[in-house]
């Protein structure tokens, strides 16, 4: 499974683990606007770092922040291909 498959995945288990609504997950969702909240983002952080061995958020810059979905694949991404480096 790809590293966005995986993470689409993982929002879909947490928001249905966690009795969240989510809208359809696009690129450009803006994840502030959905239910998605703190404690559905650190249990998203910590699967992935299990999975995959990164955690983004680690070294990033509260400017760097992700707005959407797509910024969030994206930010995975980026950490993936550096940790691989």
């Amino acid at each position: 499974m790809s590293l966005r498959a995986t993470l689409i995945d993982e929002i879909e288990t947490i928001t249905r683990d966690q009795g969240k609504a989510m809208p359809p997950l696009t690129d450009e969702l803006v994840l502030i606007d959905t239910e998605f909240d703190s404690l559905c983002f650190a249990l998203l952080v910590a699967r992935m770092e299990d999975r995959f061995g990164i955690d983004p958020f680690s070294t990033l810059e509260i400017a760097d922040l992700p707005v959407t979905l797509g910024d969030l694949i994206a930010l995975y991404d980026r950490s993936s291909l550096a940790g691989a480096a």
